[in-house]
């Protein structure tokens, strides 16, 4: 399967993950139209735009509502690592902002016109921490826990609607989208971050594919599923790298 002729819309695009992922998929035809704060070089078209406020995501509703959108895919996101109690309350708006409410509030824009045409799809890049809730990464992991169940409770409410929903959940990748202190953690925790290209062409895969659900690693959806299974035993299991990170941050 192709992209050809498809008008891919793809928020975040000008971040390392973006701009790799951009061009995998007009590689496979499609043309990217990149929404983020910077110019997008990897895209056709570049739309500035403030994810984090109600008037930019406002004025994108709007934009969305007069042009052709084939697929929509949500990338953008903010992070935070580090005691829950330290950060910053706007920080913390901020990120449940642009990690849950900017792709509910874009998928909303584009559904009627994919219902209209009975065709397209809608991507949203989560995290495997939106299923194993990470200690120190506590917004970042409870927003993308968010937009897993978005897209699960939108998957079952198209149901059998041409409309495809798919969750792609990646796991720490190499890029500056990681502080130094993410960094830092995660070699004296000993955690595995991917190569940014082999992430993008995993992505792109699954988007051509039409997957529903796809989580990298075998580790990690080992760990997914016993999570769901049995949270407190990955309480357990988590204890070392809780008492890793909270040395990090004992000054």
């Amino acid at each position: 399967m192709r992209l050809d002729r498809k008008t891919i819309v793809m928020t975040g695009a000008a971040g390392g993950i973006g701009q790799l992922l951009c061009r995998e998929l007009a590689q496979a035809g499609g043309t990217l139209i990149g929404v983020d704060r910077l110019e997008c070089p990897s895209c056709h078209e570049t739309i500035l735009a403030d994810l984090s406020s109600k008037a930019g995501l406002a004025d994108l509703t709007r934009q969305f509502g007069s042009r052709r959108i084939d697929m929509l895919v949500n990338l953008a996101g903010m992070q935070y690592f580090g005691p829950f109690d330290r950060q910053d309350p706007e920080n913390i708006w901020a990120g449940y902002v642009v990690n849950l409410v900017a792709p509910a509030t874009l998928m909303r824009a584009v559904l009627p016109q994919m219902r209209e045409r009975g065709n397209g799809q809608i991507v949203n890049i989560g995290s495997v921490m939106g299923a194993i809730s990470y200690p120190h990464f506590a917004t970042y992991s409870s927003s993308k826990c968010g937009l897993r169940g978005l897209s699960e409770a939108l998957r079952r409410e198209l149901g059998k609607s041409p409309i495809t929903i798919t969750y792609i959940a990646p796991r720490a990748v190499r890029t500056a989208f990681n502080g130094a202190e993410v960094n830092h953690f995660l070699e004296v925790a000993g955690m595995r971050a991917d190569d940014p290209a082999f992430v993008a062409r995993r992505i792109a895969k699954a988007i051509i594919d039409r997957r529903k659900e796809v989580t990298l690693g075998v580790p990690e959806r080992i760990f997914t599923r016993l999570n769901g299974l049995c949270p407190r035993l990955v309480d357990a299991g988590l204890e070392g790298t809780t008492a890793k990170a909270r040395a990090l941050f004992a000054s």
